[in-house]
């Protein structure tokens, strides 16, 4: 049984805790490893060291941190196919997926690397006679980030190589449920030259994450998980004096009108839709179909239907399991839920087998129709790979319909038709918008910008927001006398005496 260990002051330990959580395959449910319950003397070491090399850290020039995520990047580069296959191994990915998952993360650390152009202040000459104005990014300090378990590369380095290029000390709380990857992570920051404390990760659960949001040393919270933990966070992280971004729930719509191409809409509702059996804060849940675009959902499930999960090296699986029995029994509960309040259920990924794998937490390719904004399953977020179908007779209706949810995280409309795609990400009440693109995560020198209830906070993540998020700005304003100016000042001063 492997101990997965805490990366404290520089050094990969195993922790004195007597209490450890489970680490399972999800296709199978084995053990894996064990992660610890930090104990408050280790979760005290982590804080304070980070303090203190904080110290050092921030003095290290802007160039010099952006050279180590430049080695950084290369060695994830180097060990992509390595980290990949122990995500898909903890999380039950298909590689395919396991492997984007780190590339996008990789993609956030090559940004990263240019972080001195992202810290450049501003300057004004003359604001009064011989006074000038500038402005400094600095560092705020000791920042921390509590990630979640469906994304276990891509969203740690979302936030650390960030944080600590802009001269932070950084600890990571990944996710109990699948903390390897993190820690190769770790293990490979390390090799490529960061000091010892810069980065701590630290393991565990509510307590651990309570230390963090109440010790007084840590300036900054990032989180991305559910949304009753992502109001907790946020409301105990600012009642705290912390500067928090909060990512939370998600019911993603994507808008089908009648002039697009009904091929591309079936491609891309189907991979947006059961890609990583759903658990993606983007995926696609609700397929809004305006006019006759309805006349294809009988295509959608034939489309659908195809489609399998499997394990994570099944070439041929589309997607693999959910992460725990408990992510199951929750997914297959609202179908039931679903099919009780009226929903058609067209396909029921209910008591889903995979061959060879019978204790894995499979659920098939579920598809309902009919569905109201009056219902759980368009209420809640089911997280599973189930999509939902609503009815509109325009545009307008569509627009409005999306507008009422109370998420804002992503969404898309596909069409042929400009003035309706202009029409659509210009009224649509949602941080991310795609244009016959179905997941519209945006590449790292822009910002992940979700809104309403899926975001609590004032910065989004990576992109110039996240840079602004982990630094404070310090406006200085200067004189500086010349002896010239000096002896002007004073025959002046004589004369008017």
């Amino acid at each position: 049984m492997k101990n997965v260990p805490l990366y404290l002051a520089g050094e990969f330990v195993q922790s004195q805790t007597d209490s450890w959580i489970d680490v399972t395959n999800p296709a199978t449910n084995e053990v894996i490893a064990r992660a610890p319950n930090t104990t408050p003397a280790e979760m005290r070491k982590a804080i304070d060291f980070a303090a203190e090399t904080f110290k050092t850290w921030k003095e290290v020039p802007v160039s010099e941190r952006a050279r180590v995520m430049l080695r950084y990047q290369a060695l994830l580069k180097e060990h992509h196919d390595e980290i990949a296959e122990i995500l898909a191994q903890e999380t039950g990915k298909t590689f395919d997926d396991a492997k984007g998952d780190l590339w996008r993360g990789i993609e956030v650390v090559e940004h990263a690397a240019n972080v001195a152009s992202m810290m450049m202040g501003e300057t004004v000459e003359n604001v009064a006679r011989e006074v000038d104005t500038h402005s400094w990014i600095q560092p705020l300090g000791v920042c921390t980030g509590i990630t979640p378990f469906n994304f276990p590369a891509m969203i740690p380095l979302w936030m650390f190589p960030i944080a600590i290029a802009c001269g932070n000390t950084f600890i990571l709380k990944p996710s109990e449920q699948d903390p390897l990857t993190p820690t190769r992570l770790a293990e490979l920051f390390e090799q490529a030259g960061a000091p010892k404390g810069v980065l701590q990760v630290v393991h565990g659960g509510k307590e651990q994450v309570d230390t963090l949001l109440n010790d007084p040393v840590v300036k900054a919270i990032s989180f991305v998980g559910s949304v009753p933990v992502g109001r907790y966070i946020y409301e105990t992280g600012t009642r705290n004096m912390k500067r928090v971004q909060s990512f939370a729930g998600a019911k993603n719509h994507m808008v089908i009108m009648p002039d697009a191409d009904k091929q591309q809409v079936l491609n891309a509702l189907v991979g947006a839709s059961v890609g990583a059996a759903g658990q993606r804060c983007m995926a696609i849940s609700v397929a809004v179909f305006v006019g006759e675009a309805r006349q294809w959902i009988p295509q959608l499930k034939e489309a659908m239907a195809k489609v399998r999960p499997g394990a994570w090296n099944d070439s041929g699986a589309s997607y693999g399991p959910v992460i725990s029995p408990k992510a199951k029994e929750r997914v297959e509960a609202l179908i039931a839920t679903g099919e009780a309040q009226g929903a058609q259920l067209l396909l029921d990924g209910r008591n889903c087998t995979v061959d060879g794998l019978p204790n894995g937490n499979w659920v098939g390719p579920t598809l309902f129709a009919g569905v109201t904004s009056e219902m759980d399953i368009y209420n809640e977020e089911i997280f599973g790979p189930v999509l939902c179908c609503s009815e509109v007779d325009s545009l307008g209706e569509a627009i409005e319909f999306i507008n009422r949810s109370p998420y804002g995280n992503g969404t898309s409309i596909f069409t042929g038709s400009g003035g309706a795609a202009r029409r659509f990400q210009h009224e649509i009440e949602v941080g991310q918008v795609g244009v016959n693109i179905p997941i519209p995560v945006p590449l790292p020198f822009f910002s992940f910008t979700g809104w309403k209830g899926s975001f609590y906070g004032d910065q989004h993540a990576y992109g110039k927001q996240a840079v602004r998020f982990y630094t404070e700005t310090k406006t200085v304003t200067s004189r500086w006398f010349s002896s010239e100016a000096t002896s002007t000042e004073a025959n002046f001063s004589i004369q008017l005496r």
